[in-house]
């Protein structure tokens, strides 16, 4: 009789290591290491099961029809634009997200949406009873809708009880993490139970036509928890985000094999549950103070949304004798290479200085084209001089100091017009637009003659 040999996998990145060790080679992280039996279950040996003669499968060539994947459209606007127009029948979802931001709540509403419209919807929960989950209902007043309910965490049980009736259009499993399967010898949550729990569920959902979400956990660098594999196995990824602080939500695409992956829904959590944010710009702007220096207007773009937000800066004399860098919602690493390019090609001097920045309503920004705003807001800081309360920024800065040029100059500049915004500062070589604040929008070729534009405006004041 063979013996069978032991394997140790990491629960943090899934790497198989022949034996035991208190550190993982390949994420660095401690005490992730467990003992797996590899005789069985997934991964098992050679030998294992019967083998069977392969079949020729017939080819075809590119040309030819291409249809539209079939789609089942909840009705909540944000969440059907993050999907694509929709989920697509037969497809896998992986939604993840931070403890208590709403990922239940969020999938609970689009369940009730999709139940109310004639879909057949199941809904089964790892971690809540079931009068848990009917009491989250009925405060999001969809306790009306024909959801069909069940708290279960065995694959091979979820599978039979959702094959008994007609084929469900819909089912969400949440999570993830707390299914385990018969196939695979380890405990619920470790990386080959997440692993084979998900290839079952996606395999049923290509065979059958129904579409599975999955509701993931994120680790504490906010990655979904579990092997990436699962990550590369399903059709789409989507991630919940929001600050404890602030009462909006962004659903946000990182992949998408049936749509972009550069779109966001933005929703509102109150009591009530969430609800859509038609203008996500008023509410990335607030309360504005067109007196206050150091606040800029970035019009950003999210995929093929425009979005008008606020960054603030802060400049403050240093006691310490190396000057503090704080920044919220940015690239700390482009902060700064912009007080370089400042201090290098412009004459503006940080050195002694604490710099903070901040983007306001808890955004994130990820674009380049934010450096000429983030270098507006800072010059502005220094100086003591307020902005223009109606002007928006947009570009990217280059190590020479010069602008460049950025996409959807356009869609940025009808977004602004739209919330009374009459100025623009943006790039030389933008592209040409016919809007009315771009004929009067100043495009410095580089980020000094911004710099003298906004100290020209401050003794222009003190002339009068």
């Amino acid at each position: 009789m063979a013996k069978s040999r032991i394997r140790f996998i990491c629960q943090n990145c899934g790497t198989v290591h022949s034996r035991w060790a208190g550190k993982c080679d390949d994420c660095g992280e401690w005490n992730t290491l467990v003992e797996e039996d590899s005789s069985g279950g997934i991964g098992g040996g050679p030998g294992k099961t019967s083998t069977r003669k392969g079949r020729a499968v017939a080819l075809t060539s590119l040309v030819g029809d291409i249809e539209d994947a079939p789609r089942i459209i909840s009705g909540i606007g944000e969440f059907d634009r993050v999907t694509g127009g929709g989920i697509v029948r037969g497809s896998a979802l992986l939604v993840g997200g931070d403890p208590g931001i709403g990922k239940s709540t969020l999938l609970m509403q689009v369940a009730g949406a999709l139940a109310k419209s004639g879909n057949r919807v199941v809904y089964v929960s790892g971690e809540e009873a079931v009068a848990q989950v009917r009491l989250r209902a009925q405060r999001l007043n969809i306790a009306d809708a024909p959801v069909e309910l069940a708290a279960e965490t065995n694959i091979e049980d979820i599978l039979a009880t959702i094959a008994d009736g007609n084929r469900p259009d819909l089912v969400v499993l949440d999570s993830i993490q707390t299914l385990w399967t018969d196939s695979a010898e380890s405990a619920p949550g470790s990386v080959t139970q997440v692993r084979a729990a998900a290839q079952k569920l996606i395999r049923y959902a290509k065979s059958t036509g129904a579409a599975i979400v999955l509701v993931g956990h994120v680790t504490k660098d906010g990655q979904i928890a579990g092997p990436r594999v699962v990550e590369h196995m399903v059709d789409s990824v989507l991630y919940f985000e929001g600050e404890g602080g602030h009462h909006y939500r962004i659903l946000r695409t990182v992949k998408n094999r049936f749509g972009p992956t550069d779109e966001i829904g933005v929703f509102d959590m109150s009591d009530s549950g969430l609800s859509e944010v038609a203008n996500p710009s008023e509410l990335f702007l607030g309360e504005r103070s067109a007196q206050a220096p150091g606040a800029a207007v970035f019009a950003g773009m999210e995929g093929t949304r425009p979005l008008l937000i606020e960054i603030q800066a802060l400049v403050a004399p240093s006691p310490l004798g190396t000057p503090r860098r704080a920044v919220v919602g940015w690239d700390s690493s482009r902060l700064s290479m912009t007080l370089a390019v400042l201090e290098a090609h412009c004459g503006v001097r940080f050195a002694t200085h604490d710099v903070y920045l901040n983007v306001a309503g808890g955004y994130r920004i990820t674009e380049p084209a934010a450096d000429l705003a983030v270098a507006a807001a800072l010059v502005s800081s220094l100086a003591g001089l307020a902005l223009p309360a109606d002007c928006v920024y947009f570009g990217e800065i280059s190590l020479s100091g010069a602008i460049r040029p950025v996409a959807h100059a356009t869609a940025r500049l009808k977004e602004a017009e739209k919330l009374g915004f009459r100025q623009a500062v943006m790039p030389a070589r933008t592209e040409d637009t016919a809007s009315e604040i771009a004929a009067a929008a100043f495009q410095p070729d580089s980020l000094a003659e911004l710099v003298v534009r906004i100290a020209g405006s401050g003794t222009e004041k003190q002339n009068d």
